[in-house]
């Protein structure tokens, strides 16, 4: 196999409580790639659509992340990456985890699989950090696994899957405003009150029991951030009246996505999420600000190749 085209799905990270070490991904949602092996060495990003990114691999997330797993395998062969970037960066949705999770995933399915995907998780770090200045896998994770991860450590990486209750989908609003990721994480304090650190890791803990035992009332009652969300929602406008619309329709929880300024809420059903994202474009579109939403089901499997 030369060349091989796959999808690079969106991810949703922190997941309410779980700031920089929970994420789930998305299926409706992604970038789609083409990685192709070539007999000039080295990396090059000849394609891209959809947004104006650099094409200099050193400077590309997806070019760093490659470069870093082809630095340490030094296979005999290069590579040309192609681009086709759905997921607008900036957003919230792991715009940049999709780009540099894709390119050494394809690499290594072209080199017959050599690596695990907590080995490519950790090349693909490298590249995120070009996006954010610091190395986390709550997007990449995901995007690479599938459904619910936690990253139980970051040195040495370690990345914990978590069970999908069959009935839970996701809904999320984008509004057209960017937030970096660098600024979203300056805003954030260096210490936090002690109590408000111990209903959050209670929260994180039972979420993942819930999700262990399919206890949708429990993931209500444990998606809340008490200590991130008071600061990152100051830049995201109509937020408090986005998550009030939301759980009046029915949603399990509502929190920022990422760094935002997405939005997201999970429900019990199809029908509820569908609700939600009603209640969501209700909100928005009083106001002058673009949006878009999606409803999708929790994606189990990750990329994949098309």
């Amino acid at each position: 196999m030369k060349e091989i085209r796959i999808f690079s799905p969106a991810t949703v990270a922190n997941v309410a409580c779980g700031f920089d070490v929970l994420g789930f991904c998305l299926d409706t949602i992604g970038d789609e790639m083409v990685i192709r092996k070539t007999d000039h060495k080295g990396i090059r990003i000849t394609k891209i659509e959809g947004y104006n990114l650099p094409y200099e691999a050193e400077q590309n997330v997806a070019g760093v992340s490659a470069l870093a797993m082809y630095n340490d395998l030094q296979p005999d062969c290069g590579f040309e990456i192609e681009i086709y970037k759905r997921i607008k960066p900036g957003s919230g949705i792991g715009s940049s985890s999709a780009s540099a999770a894709g390119s050494v995933f394809g690499m290594n399915v072209l080199l017959g699989q050599p690596l695990n995907k907590t080995q490519l998780t950790y090349f693909a770090m490298k590249g995120e950090a070009l996006a954010s200045q610091c190395e986390h896998a709550d997007n990449l994770a995901p995007a690479i696994f599938g459904g619910f991860t936690l990253v139980k450590s970051v040195k040495p990486l370690q990345i914990l899957e978590l069970p999908t209750p069959t009935d839970l989908y996701a809904t999320l609003i984008h509004p057209q405003i960017e937030i970096k990721t660098a600024d979203s994480r300056a805003i954030l304090p260096e210490a936090v009150p002690l109590q408000n650190a111990i209903i959050q890791w209670a929260n994180v803990g039972s979420l993942v029991h819930a999700l262990h035992t399919s206890d949708y009332d429990l993931i209500k009652d444990s998606l809340n951030d008490v200590i991130i969300e008071r600061f990152r929602k100051q830049l995201i406008p109509h937020f408090d009246a986005v998550k009030t619309a939301v759980l009046k329709a029915g949603a399990l929880g509502c929190a920022i996505s990422g760094s935002g300024p997405s939005i997201f809420a999970l429900s019990k059903s199809k029908a509820t999420a569908k609700s939600v994202e009603e209640a969501m474009k209700n909100v928005y579109s009083k106001t002058d600000i673009l949006f878009e939403t999606y409803v999708s089901k929790i994606n189990t499997e990750g990329i994949r190749v098309i």
